[in-house]
């Protein structure tokens, strides 16, 4: 069992993780749900302000998670063999950050109990994105998000 002191997520390696504590561990920010470019010499990844079609603004979650990569083809599930390369994540990503041995940022509603200190922490970009099917040129919505 996770205590304060020793959450689930400071116990087990990712792989060892049943489906409720890896579903809690997307915080909601919806970033991953940003479309972006890389680089395919240096690898660098550069977000846009433009979000896939299935993202509901108002949750910050896929309206069709369970059919998201029928739906989307590009979608990537994140698993743990994924996450042997997590470079094209978000840098806040808690799947990242616990590939790449880092904790959780304080403003993870698993450390502080409320869903929405991702929100008042600014790390939702809900509000501040468009539809893709909106968007022109992915070039001209370049974002650098603050992270």
């Amino acid at each position: 069992m996770s205590t304060r002191m020793n959450p689930f997520w400071r116990q087990k390696k990712l792989s060892e993780l049943d489906r409720e504590e890896w579903e809690s561990l997307c915080d909601g920010c919806a970033k991953c749900c940003l479309y972006r470019l890389e680089d395919e010499d240096t690898r660098d990844i550069y977000f846009t302000n433009v979000h896939c079609r299935l993202l509901d603004t108002e949750s910050g979650r896929c309206s069709d998670y369970p059919n998201r990569s029928t739906r989307v083809p590009d979608c990537v599930t994140i698993t743990p063999a994924v996450l042997e390369d997590p470079y094209w994540l978000p840098r806040t990503c808690a799947y990242r950050l616990l590939a790449e041995g880092r904790d959780l940022p304080n403003w993870h509603p698993l450390v502080s109990g409320d869903p929405q200190t991702v929100v008042r922490a600014g790390q939702r970009v809900c509000g501040r994105t468009i539809c893709e099917d909106d968007a022109d040129e992915l070039e001209q919505h370049l974002v650098d998000w603050v992270e």
